[in-house]
């Protein structure tokens, strides 16, 4: 049997596992888990030796399992396992960790299906594991400095919030994320829209009616590459969401309307474009998250921002080492998770309203569950 016992002491790093070394566990993962205090990197599932390479080139200290098998059979256990891998692999990995009483962290999608996602928050549970999803979009600077205008009421009331994540890619990369085979959980709709309807009901609420349009633009694409997601709120707030591998002219990634004013703001987050140039949080020459003046959005009425209309607002930085030092601090003290494994699942209901939506080319009522507020 497992000793699922954690090896750290109340004042020694939690040791953290991760499974998969590709885009996800090499630009984000690893780099966030090792800048967490109270974190520290101990193994890197990959069986691909490129990848093994290059972990012992970015994390010279980690060990290197072949299987996720292997990770979880350590003795002692890991104390935080981070789950990775291609989509069609987190809910059986994150079943067998929550099984054997490790905590776990799952990047977004959780899971195919808003009821695989209640069936592992349900584990979770009955086991009493901590168990979290990884959606840092959540702590985008755009994202982040919306809150605090919709907090000071500089809006007004909210009526539309539209969102964008655009980009240009009219050649195909290859892989899981592209296929069109149904287990693999590939196409925009559940990578980048778990982003754009993860915020979208954060910040204003459940969604009770859903109407999508999924395109597959590219040729020899088999997945969705360009999509739209119109949903209404509870709230009567109507949010027009589009992800995109097709823009050829990028929109602004986000335009909020209110009875008051709009925000308007252009261009992504600056925190993914660092992780990849190997810039780590901490930095002392360069602040993180920190984005330059003439990329801050606009405030005003009447005009467009492009014209000169509004007034800049400063960018909050962008923060993704607060979802690390949050899973930090609930493993440790006992607190909530940062995203939790049900507010994943309502995220999942809208994905899921979203294809019938498309497949039917009519708009999906949601209800109960579906439509419960995960604020």
């Amino acid at each position: 049997m497992n000793d699922t016992t954690p090896a750290s002491t109340p004042t020694s790093p939690l040791r953290v596992g991760l499974v998969g070394y590709g885009l996800a566990g090499s630009v984000f993962h690893a780099p966030l888990v090792s800048a967490t205090e109270g974190l520290v990197l101990d193994t890197v599932v990959t069986s691909d030796p490129g990848r093994a390479a290059q972990v012992r080139e970015a994390h010279p200290d980690v060990r290197i399992a072949a299987t996720a098998d292997e990770l979880l059979e350590q003795s002692p256990a890991p104390d935080l396992v981070v789950i990775a891998s291609p989509n069609k692999t987190h809910v059986p990995l994150a079943t067998a960790a929550l099984t054997a009483g490790i905590p776990v962290v799952v990047d977004k999608p959780l899971a195919a299906t808003a009821a695989e996602a209640r069936e592992l928050a349900a584990l979770a549970e009955r086991t009493g594991t901590f168990l979290s999803v990884f959606q840092n979009r959540r702590w985008d600077n755009d994202f982040l400095t919306l809150r605090r205008l919709i907090a000071d009421g500089d809006l007004g009331e909210v009526q539309r919030f539209e969102s964008r994540f655009e980009r240009w890619r009219p050649q195909l990369k290859g892989g899981w994320r592209e296929s069109g085979a149904p287990e693999e959980i590939g196409g925009l709709l559940y990578d980048l829209g778990s982003h754009v309807v993860d915020q979208a009901l954060v910040l204003f609420g459940p969604a009770v009616r859903v109407y999508a349009e999924a395109d597959v633009r590219r040729p020899g694409a088999e997945a969705d590459d360009d999509t739209f997601i119109a949903l209404t709120h509870a709230s009567g707030v109507r949010s027009h969401l589009y992800v995109s591998a097709t823009t050829a002219q990028l929109g602004p990634r986000m335009r909020v309307l209110g009875s008051r004013a709009g925000y308007v703001k252009y261009g992504l987050d600056p925190q993914e474009g660092a992780l990849r140039e190997g810039l780590r949080p901490g930095d002392a020459e360069r602040p993180w998250g920190v984005e330059p003046e003439h990329m801050w959005g606009r405030l005003g009425s009447g005009e467009s921002p492009l014209t000169g209309g509004g007034t800049p607002v400063p960018t909050v930085p962008g923060d993704y080492p607060a979802y690390y030092a949050a899973v930090a601090a609930a493993l440790r003290d006992g607190g909530p998770a940062p995203v939790t494994a049900l507010e994943a699942a309502h995220c999942l209901d809208v994905l899921e309203a979203a294809r019938r939506s498309s497949e039917n080319g009519e708009a999906v009522e949601l209800a109960g569950a579906a439509a419960s507020d995960p604020r």
